[in-house]
């Protein structure tokens, strides 16, 4: 209530409000400013984060072509008994790595030496390189003894890499000689899969951590490989490539929409065991950090054959904005601005009219109000009048019905004896006097029963002995009148009911035969009495057509409303089901005294 009257007060026509709108025209610009703003940057996020994902596919495949690679090349190791210098070149000249695979740094192969047999391997490399042309020829330098020098149980050693120029001082290196290359190589013979140790490749050519190594194991062929003791006796050594990791990274990134972007890409260590995170890459070292709100930066994952990679990318927001995006924000204040003032001033200009029209709303809507409580008093009133006419009525019914069966009915009674008494004198000596007397006596017994008929009419004197004895009667009185079959369910339920529920009871099933008899066509009726638990119910149904659409409205039928009203004077409840060619069901429910209801649950 304070609230509509500050309301009322700060939009009177009487005061001046021009700052109210000023003030809410600025908040709805701003709003218009800070949802168009944070649309763009949506949008500008989303394609940040698609070309971020395209980078991360474009990483991956091509971490997939170089391994395509690196397979091929254990194929060729495998396809042959012996495999040469020479015909190792050849294969990977035919591969045109410089032009095919760019970030591809060179193909290497490993021989694997167990400690034992170091000497005579490096006895039977001196031997080959001295009598071998084709090695002095393709540039291999003699192999005098393994690199470092020191003692191991297991050497990996370079005996063959391609392109041979930049990578000549490698030849006889034992790649082994650090443990994490060692673990990997050894988890590759053992598994006979690929392996990646993740520790970058030390070169005088390239940065140190610019390139990185894949390597497959080699077996002999005639051997079995199904247990790691089967693969370790047919290991012959590991084939491997060496690629930049810069040249890998920067032929995605260079896909992206905006060169200003950032990744940083780093090894956060193996599935098994992971470490400390190791950057492979950046391509803007030297960029100063921006704020977090002023970028935008997602880290993606990269599987490197079961090293963990991360790729962070990052870069302006401003790099992702077009001139129209910087200058919408503000076009949308201002629409909002003008549009809620003009709107405002508007609501203004309406509101005194407004309010006269919410005043005289709420007299017409208190009017109606006084106007609905008399009707429901007037409604209420004239169901009481209803009332007290029907009591009214049966009270003189049964008046008039107890006059004609004491005065009427006693004298045609007594009238009935004296032509009787004259029948009988005159039956022998005057004919035709009897005749007379005997069509006398039969008038006056055709007068009785419509007498009586009419006093059942009235008020059946059936109803003093029970509505059960009424019920029987007037279904007894159906059968014969109709010809249908009539069902009385009453589950031996003495019914315990004072005469005015007994007569309005025994009206209902009066009025619901004589409709199911003029309207249902129906071949069976089922009437079911019932008193229990302080209620006495009652059903009655047939199987004709149903009641139609509008026959409860029908102007000048009152016979379903008059059923419904006197039940909702006993206190009761009414339900008229129907289907169309189903039958007809009405069912009727009211509450009876305490009293009648024990003694009705004892009999039953």
């Amino acid at each position: 209530m304070v609230a509509f009257l500050a309301n009322k007060q700060l939009f009177s026509s009487s005061r001046p409000v021009w700052w109210a709108g000023v003030l809410l025209s600025i908040a709805i610009g701003s709003l218009f400013y800070l949802g168009a703003h944070r649309t763009i940057e949506y949008d500008a996020g989303e394609r940040f984060l698609h070309q971020a994902q395209n980078a991360q596919y474009n990483i991956n495949s091509r971490l997939n072509a170089y391994t395509d690679v690196l397979r091929s090349a254990a194929s060729f190791f495998h396809a042959s008994e012996h495999v040469d210098r020479a015909s190792f070149h050849r294969y990977v000249a035919g591969l045109d790595i410089a032009n095919q695979f760019p970030a591809l740094d060179n193909i290497n192969y490993a021989h694997y030496v167990p400690d034992a047999g170091r000497q005579a391997f490096q006895n039977a490399m001196r031997s080959s390189s001295s009598s071998s042309s084709s090695d002095s020829v393709l540039g291999y330098p003699q192999l005098l003894q393994i690199t470092p020098p020191e003692r191991r149980s297991e050497y990996w050693v370079l005996t063959m890499i391609e392109p041979l120029a930049e990578f000549r001082e490698k030849i006889g290196r034992d790649i082994a000689f650090r443990a994490p290359v060692a673990r990997a190589l050894a988890q590759g013979r053992d598994s006979g899969e690929l392996s990646a140790s993740g520790t970058p490749i030390d070169s005088i050519h390239q940065p140190l951590g610019a390139g990185l190594a894949l390597r497959l194991p080699v077996y002999r062929n005639d051997l079995p490989l199904s247990t790691v003791e089967q693969r370790r006796a047919a290991y012959l050594g590991s084939v491997g490539i060496g690629f930049s990791v810069p040249r890998l990274v920067q032929a995605a990134l260079e896909q992206m929409q905006v060169r200003d972007a950032r990744l940083v890409l780093q090894d956060v260590g193996g599935s098994a065991a992971p470490g400390a995170a190791v950057q492979l890459f950046d391509s803007k070292p030297s960029s100063a950090a921006l704020r977090p709100g002023a970028q935008f930066s997602v880290v993606l994952p990269i599987d490197f054959h079961h090293r963990h990679w991360q790729a962070h990318f990052s870069a302006p927001k401003a790099s992702w904005y077009s001139r129209f995006d910087t200058w919408l924000p503000w076009l949308a204040m201002a629409c909002g601005f003008t549009g809620s003032l003009l709107f405002y001033l508007l609501f203004h200009t309406l509101s005194s009219s407004r309010m006269r029209a919410v005043k005289m709303a709420k007299e017409m809507t208190r009017e109606l109000r006084t106007s609905q409580a008399r009707l429901q008093q007037s409604h209420q009133k004239l169901r009481r009048l209803a009332a007290h006419s029907d009591q009214i009525k049966e009270l003189e019914r049964k008046r008039i019905a107890r006059e004609i069966h004491d005065d009427l009915g006693q004298n045609l009674l007594v009238l009935r004896i004296d032509v009787d008494l004259l029948s009988t004198r005159t039956r022998h000596r005057h004919p035709r006097l009897h005749e007379r007397a005997q069509r006398m006596l039969g008038q006056i017994d055709s007068t009785i029963k419509s007498v009586r008929h009419i006093i059942n009419d009235l008020r059946p004197t059936v109803l003093d002995l029970g509505l059960n004895a009424a019920v029987e009667w007037q279904i007894a009185q159906f059968r014969t009148r109709s010809g249908m079959v009539c069902e009385l369910i009453d589950h031996d339920t003495d019914i315990r009911i004072d005469d005015h529920g007994a007569t309005a009871i025994f009206r209902i099933l009066q009025e619901s035969l004589s409709n199911i008899l003029q309207h249902a066509h129906a071949s069976l009726v089922r009437v079911e009495l019932r008193q229990a638990h302080g209620m006495l119910s009652m059903i009655i149904s047939d199987n004709g057509v149903g009641l139609h659409d509008g026959s409860r409205s029908k102007v000048g039928s009152f016979g379903l409303v008059g059923i419904e009203e006197r039940i909702h004077l006993l206190g009761g409840s009414c339900a008229i089901t129907s289907t169309p060619y189903g039958g007809t069901t009405v069912a009727i429910a009211v509450p009876v005294s305490d009293q009648a209801s024990a003694i009705a649950d004892l009999a039953f």
